[in-house]
């Protein structure tokens, strides 16, 4: 029997408080449509996201991991930016070790209002992991 063929994707997105949370409740305020199956994590920095629990979500059956990263708007620290790209290229390697897609995560900031930029990542990053998944 042929495996049945997805139409979501499963997307963990770990976002912060203080940037990415504001757009993406807005989001819905706004009645703007993303992928069903998106499951938020809100963290204080985006640079404070550990290889493993990306890893964890992958082995918990998640099809993406995207991070909302703070950029240059972080309130705790200037070398955000920095950090949360770091320990993306590390997860990335990790990955590779594990014959997991590096591109099933994805970086991206986002700020505060920006709702549809969010919604527009959930979709595009939902056709992709969709595309690699029915093949």
């Amino acid at each position: 029997m042929a495996n049945p063929v997805k139409k979501s994707a499963k997307i963990l997105v770990f976002s912060t408080e203080k940037i990415s949370d504001p757009a993406i409740d807005m989001a819905g305020l706004l009645k703007l449509h993303y992928p069903p199956k998106v499951y938020t994590i809100p963290l204080r920095c985006s640079s404070g996201v550990k290889p493993r629990w990306i890893l964890h979500a992958f082995e918990q059956g998640f099809d993406g991991v995207f991070i909302a990263a703070d950029g240059s708007d972080c309130s705790y620290g200037e070398s955000c930016t920095e950090k949360t790209g770091h320990l993306v290229g590390k997860t990335h390697e990790l990955m590779k070790e594990r014959n997991i897609e590096p591109a099933r995560l994805r970086m991206a900031a986002l700020c505060s209002v920006c709702s549809e930029s969010f919604v527009k990542q959930m979709r595009t990053f939902n056709d992709y992991l969709l595309s690699i998944s029915n093949k």
